[in-house]
């Protein structure tokens, strides 16, 4: 099951890998999910949202590459492999969900940022409505295409770390392994600087 982000804390240690710094608590209940609209809430509440777990892998702890198919929210087939040698950013969100309204803006703006580094960003919507979706993503000018999940399938295929939150944003290197995982909210520029250790990453 995959719940909305959660607001609650608790001061349990996180994992620590290479490419990220863990955030500073485990996600421990569940927050309000709200309509589509523009970023909301308090200062407080908006670092709240970004307080969740971050997961990385060193390459030699990396399990084999990702297989993932589906359909794009427009209807046209997608097949991962197609992205060979590419580094992706999936981010799975939901128009029902109000923390992915605040992280919105930060993806677009990472996705743009790292484009000359032959990165791609997929989004992944789940239990949603097509027709909300789609109005989500030119709302806050989304760029960069997304599949139409409403089941949740893909998410089994991350069977080590699972993405259990909504927002959880999963980095896949070069061969398509996964890389680290954020289970809350991310900004731009942890972002960025993620995406950009993976894509400057020796060759395997």
């Amino acid at each position: 099951m995959i719940w909305c982000l959660a607001s609650t804390r608790e001061g349990e240690p996180v994992r620590r890998r290479t490419l990220l710094a863990a955030a500073p608590g485990i996600l421990a209940g569940l927050a309000g999910c709200g309509r589509p609209g523009r970023p909301s809430g308090t200062p407080a509440q908006q670092d709240e949202a970004r307080a969740g777990t971050v997961v990385t892998f060193t390459t030699a702890e990396r399990s084999p590459a990702v297989a993932m198919t589906g359909e794009l929210l427009d209807g046209t087939a997608f097949d991962l492999a197609e992205w060979r040698s590419r580094v992706v950013v999936l981010n799975w969100w939901g128009s029902w969900c109000a923390p992915c309204r605040l992280e919105a803006p930060d993806l677009q703006a990472a996705y743009e940022a790292t484009r000359e580094l032959t990165v791609e960003f997929l989004g992944v919507d789940i239990r949603d409505e097509r027709d909300a979706a789609t109005a989500f993503l030119t709302d806050f000018g989304i760029t960069y295409p997304s599949l139409f999940d409403p089941s949740g399938r893909v998410a089994l295929a991350f069977r080590d770390v699972p993405p259990t939150v909504v927002p959880s944003t999963a980095l896949l290197d070069r061969q398509h392994r996964l890389a680290a995982v954020f289970r809350r909210v991310v900004t731009q520029l942890e972002l960025e600087a993620a995406v950009r250790a993976l894509a400057t990453e020796p060759e395997a």
